[in-house]
């Protein structure tokens, strides 16, 4: 396991969540394409009150399809949804700044908050290959290779 990934379960489903998980994900579905930002989280739940910023992102030129599960009662999280969940209870309380919706699947996010001691153990110490070498220019300090 990746210690700088969070440990999302291998079965979550849309049932198990509380209803505000279970509002992200909707959110996510219905709008498909976009973003969302400045979303509160606060104990570990997402918080719509006040309400996010939602910038959907319209293709012109063509019909995008829902996501089949936007219908269903119930079903399994994604590895990408389940991960949103895992990072919400990381954050406990602060700001989720961007979550990048795309097909109605949250794909990135942003967080903002405080770092705390555990969190801190959860990152991945610098390798060897990321360690500025003797003579070895550093572009300032920028890092191209994401």
């Amino acid at each position: 396991m990746d210690p700088i990934q969070p440990y999302a379960p291998a079965c979550l489903r849309f049932s198990q969540l509380s209803i505000p998980r279970q509002a992200l994900v909707r959110l996510c579905q219905n709008m498909n394409y976009g973003s969302i930002h400045d979303l509160a989280v606060n104990g570990a739940e997402p918080v719509f009150d006040p309400p996010p910023v939602v910038l959907i992102d319209v293709k012109l030129d063509s019909d995008e399809e829902p996501r089949p599960e936007v219908d269903l009662v119930d079903f399994e999280l994604c590895h990408e949804m389940r991960g949103l969940v895992r990072h919400l209870e990381l954050l406990t309380t602060g700001t989720i700044d961007q979550i990048v919706v795309r097909g109605g699947i949250a794909r990135r996010i942003v967080l903002r908050g405080t770092l705390t001691a555990s969190r801190l153990r959860q990152t991945r110490p610098c390798s060897p290959t990321s360690q500025q070498r003797p003579g070895s220019q550093t572009n300032g300090g920028v890092d191209h290779e994401r």
